[in-house]
């Protein structure tokens, strides 16, 4: 069963770190420094994760965690408000199940929707993420509205 907030999951996990002799070091890994994404099927894959990080000889394991706050929802709803409905002058179903999609993430505010854990191992960074589906169609919602955003749309009539 998918999980709806990882909030347990991260306490298990400063605990498993913590429990290896590990050290936790708070900071989010961006996409422009090298990675390996780590790929586990198993729901316990992270503490694979985490043995190799000690295996590897890592004295710490960077740790980074997204709550959703309501001011996220109410600049996503600005948003896609925004940038939808000048282009449209109507609502299609797209846009529609967009909105709805937006305005239902209000319940999952206070609740922990992604985790990344990284090491550096030899100049790269190796990396286990994980995330709840709201949190994927948070974020789909929140690259879609920054796209729009981008567009330039002429409406005059020629």
């Amino acid at each position: 069963m998918p999980l709806d907030n990882l909030v347990s999951l991260k306490d298990d996990m400063v605990a498993f770190i913590a429990g290896h002799g590990m050290r936790r070091l708070p900071g989010y890994i961006t996409e422009e420094v090298p990675t390996v994404l780590f790929e586990e099927e198993n729901p316990d894959g992270w503490k694979d994760f985490v043995e190799h990080a000690k295996a590897a000889g890592s004295p710490f394991v960077t740790m980074s965690e997204v709550t959703l706050e309501k001011s996220d929802v109410a600049i996503l709803l600005e948003q896609l408000k925004e940038h939808i409905f000048p282009i449209s002058k109507s609502r299609g179903e797209d846009e529609e199940a967009d909105l709805d999609d937006a305005e239902a993430l209000i319940k999952h505010v206070g609740k922990t929707g992604y985790l990344q854990l990284g090491f550096a191992h030899q100049g790269v960074m190796f990396l286990f993420e994980t995330s709840t589906e709201w949190y994927d169609r948070f974020q789909d919602l929140m690259e879609a509205a920054t796209d729009l955003g981008g567009m330039v749309v002429d409406d005059q009539e020629d």
